[in-house]
Parts: structure tokens; C-alpha cells; sequence
């Protein structure tokens, strides 16, 4: 494609051609509602010799990452994607691949997770990876999830990185939802995003050699897992300095969060992926009311741009962190590391209100984010809130009633 025009791509085709643009050598596939069209969009592309290079359809999630790894290990730009139930089956290889410290990028297309099956999206499958050693980018747009990838590639390349990236974006909501997306030309992109160059030793069959042997004692397994840890902080400095690149070559700005409407705010939301967008739409018909509403989008999740979201947060009153996840137990996810974020800042913000909503796709209507101003306003209310209304307990007992109707009393 030589065009910078744009043309309307679901979330799913959007990383297709993500991966098709980063010109991708190698993408081991595995099925999985709701990212399967991801990989039968470079399935079909492979085929026809659209893209250069090497298509596999492997036995599970787990052989999937595992090759994935090795590919990428052999020096080559790989490509893969899961979801949901997928993910939690390659939980082991992610790890394996990460301490391998394998540049890739892998989509993730979130399904909340069994039980109940269900195949909408909440991000429990995402959060459960958020301590394998992953970068973590999150799309709220299609747009978003094609630069991402570009960026990702970018970032996990760098030789200060060697580490996958991981986007993630809501499932239905996004993976099959249309929009507009600009597609720049593989010039454009190419000065950008050079070839591979693997910026550490590679297998190759005359040069026999070893990657993540075992070993044995406290002080050789610190090195490594201290070694990790710093690729992972460098990461944030290496997504500032890829942006920058990204916003002179394409002229799309991105910063670890986005700020929307946080000037003047004096009840902000955080939220992240395709549910900020109704957000947004919240922030703007609050303030049509009177109401001094922001919000704070997350794009960077891991490494945690943790000075980043303090700065953003501090000087406004009140803060709500809406997870879209559940940790049983003890309640969002985010919540707690935005907490800790803004624990030693002298201006932090006066109440931080933890918010459960979304899970399960469940909509977060217009109506709960002015919950969440009415809760603000009563001291007494207690944390987290669940965004779970009477509304939403009708429509749960009238699908309880069709399972196990009542027996209507027999007439004499």
C-alpha cells in the first residue's frame, strides 16, 4: 500500500495490518474468539504473498508463544495474538519468552475469563500478565491499536528493551468495531521502523549455543531477574523517545496517558482501552451541567509511568480509578498501583474512590459516572463502589427466571 489515505478497519484488521506494515517475517497462530480474525487476515495475506515469510498454524496457545520465542530468538520480526482463556494457557511461555528477552509483539484482545464463559471483554486477562516482564500498551482506538503496534515493535527492539510488547484491546467493542484508520506508506513507516537488526547473540545452526539455561544459586537468578527489571523501567524512556520519533514521522502524539478536559477538573476519572471513549463522552456532557469532569486515559501500563500519572493526578480534588477487572478479595487492580503512585506527592489528590464496572462487558452507562459524582459528595460512602444498579439486578433475576421459573399456582 503506497497511500496515506484512510480506510475503515475493524480493531482486528487494524492489527493485522499493523503486523503486514512492521513487515513481519514470522507468526505462529492459534485461534481464538474474539482475535481469530487477526491471524486469518495474515493467513490470507501469507497465502497469497501479500507478506514475505513464514505462517504456522500451531496445536494450542502455549506451543504458539513457545514458538514465538524461538522465532524471534533466530533473529527474526515476529507477530503473534490471543485472548482471554489463551492467554491463561500460555501463562508459562510468557514467562519462558520474556526471560529470554525476545523482541516481539503479541495483541491481546480481551475476554473476560472463565467461569462464567462469556465473549465480552473485561481486563482480567490482560491484568494476569502484568508481572511476566511484558511491556503493556493499551488501544482505546483502532488507530491506536495499528500505531501501537509499530511503536511496539519500536520500543521492544531498542537494545536497551529486548523485551515483547504486549497490546491490548477490548474485545467486540473494538476488535469488530469500524473505523477510520490511516495507513501510511511503507516509505513513511521504513523511516520509522528499520529492518531487525537483533541487538543480541542469535541461534544459528553453525553456532551452536545456549538460552535460559538453569541455574543454581540465589545471586545468578537476582542477576538475571535484576537485569529484567531494568530493561523494563528503561522501556518508559524508550516509549518517550519512539513517540517523539513516531509523532515527527506521523505527525500522532502519545504520551503514557492521555489527558482529557484535566485543566480545570475537579472529579477526574481513570480509565483505560475503548470504554474511556465513553468517558469522554461523560466528561463533556457533565461539564455541559456545570460539572468540572476530566479524565485520564492509560496507554502505558507496564512499565507503570508512575511520576507520569502523580504529575496528572496532583491538585485535583478527587480521583476515580475505574477498573475494569476484579481481583476477588481485594477489588480493582489499578486502583492500588495509582494509589501508590501518589502516596509520598504532597499535592495529592484529597479522595481516591475505587470503582468496579465493565465486567464482562458490561456497559458503564452515562448515569454511573454521575454515580460516581454523588458519591464524591457523601463522605460516608464506602469503597470500592460497584457499578452493578438495580437496572442491572432486574435483567440478571429475569434471566434467573428463565432458567428456573417459578410454577404458577394452578387454578381449580
Amino acid at each position: 500500500m503506497t497511500t496515506d489515505e484512510r480506510i475503515m478497519l475493524t480493531g482486528n484488521k487494524a492489527a493485522a495490518w499493523g503486523a503486514r506494515m512492521a513487515q513481519v517475517e514470522y507468526v505462529p497462530a492459534f485461534p481464538i474468539t474474539p482475535q481469530t480474525e487477526i491471524v486469518e487476515t495474515l493467513a490470507k495475506w501469507f497465502a497469497e504473498g501479500t507478506m514475505k515469510g513464514k505462517y504456522t498454524n500451531m496445536d494450542s496457545e502455549h506451543s504458539m508463544f513457545m514458538a514465538a520465542g524461538a522465532g524471534a530468538a533466530t533473529g527474526v520480526r515476529v507477530f503473534t495474538a490471543s485472548s482471554s482463556q489463551g492467554i491463561l494457557h500460555g501463562m508459562e511461555s510468557l514467562y519462558t519468552l520474556t526471560g529470554w528477552r525476545v523482541p516481539l509483539v503479541i495483541v491481546n484482545v480481551s475476554r473476560a475469563l472463565a467461569t462464567p464463559i462469556t465473549l465480552e471483554p473485561d481486563h482480567n486477562d490482560v491484568m494476569s500478565t502484568r508481572d511476566c516482564g511484558l511491556i503493556q500498551l493499551h488501544a482505546e482506538t483502532c488507530q491506536e491499536v495499528f500505531d501501537f503496534i509499530l511503536l511496539g515493535y519500536h520500543i521492544a527492539e531498542n537494545p536497551n528493551v529486548c523485551l515483547p510488547v504486549l497490546v491490548n484491546m477490548d474485545g467486540f467493542y473494538l476488535s469488530f468495531t469500524r473505523e477510520p484508520v490511516l495507513i501510511p506508506s511503507q516509505e513513511a513507516i521504513a523511516n520509522f521502523l528499520t529492518a531487525f537488526k537483533p541487538a543480541q547473540p542469535v541461534f544459528q545452526a553453525s553456532q551452536p549455543m545456549a538460552r535460559a539455561s538453569a541455574v543454581f544459586g540465589g545471586a545468578t537468578y537476582s542477576y538475571f531477574k535484576m537485569q529484567h527489571n531494568l530493561a523494563a523501567y528503561h522501556a518508559e524512556k524508550v516509549f518517550n523517545e519512539s513517540a517523539q520519533k513516531f509523532s515527527e514521522q506521523f505527525g500522532r502524539t502519545y504520551e503514557p496517558a492521555e489527558k482529557f478536559h484535566m485543566d480545570d477538573a475537579e472529579f477526574v476519572f481513570v480509565m483505560s482501552n475503548s470504554f474511556a471513549t465513553k468517558g469522554k463522552a461523560a466528561v463533556l456532557q457533565l461539564r455541559r451541567q456545570g460539572i468540572k469532569a476530566g479524565l485520564l486515559k492509560l496507554r502505558l501500563f507496564r512499565p507503570f509511568p508512575s511520576a507520569f500519572i502523580a504529575e496528572a493526578l496532583s491538585g485535583h480534588k478527587n480521583v476515580a480509578i475505574i477498573d475494569q477487572n476484579l481481583s476477588p478479595g481485594m477489588g480493582g487492580i489499578t486502583y492500588p498501583e495509582i494509589v501508590a503512585s501518589l502516596y509520598s506527592h504532597p499535592n495529592r489528590p484529597k479522595r481516591i474512590l475505587s470503582v468496579i464496572g465493565g465486567l464482562g462487558g458490561k456497559d458503564i452507562r452515562e448515569s454511573d459516572f454521575m454515580s460516581i459524582i454523588n458519591h464524591f459528595k457523601d463522605p460516608e460512602s464506602p469503597s470500592p463502589l460497584y457499578l452493578f444498579d438495580d437496572v442491572d439486578m432486574a435483567s440478571f433475576q429475569k434471566i434467573q427466571n428463565i432458567a428456573n421459573p417459578k410454577e404458577e399456582p394452578s387454578s381449580s
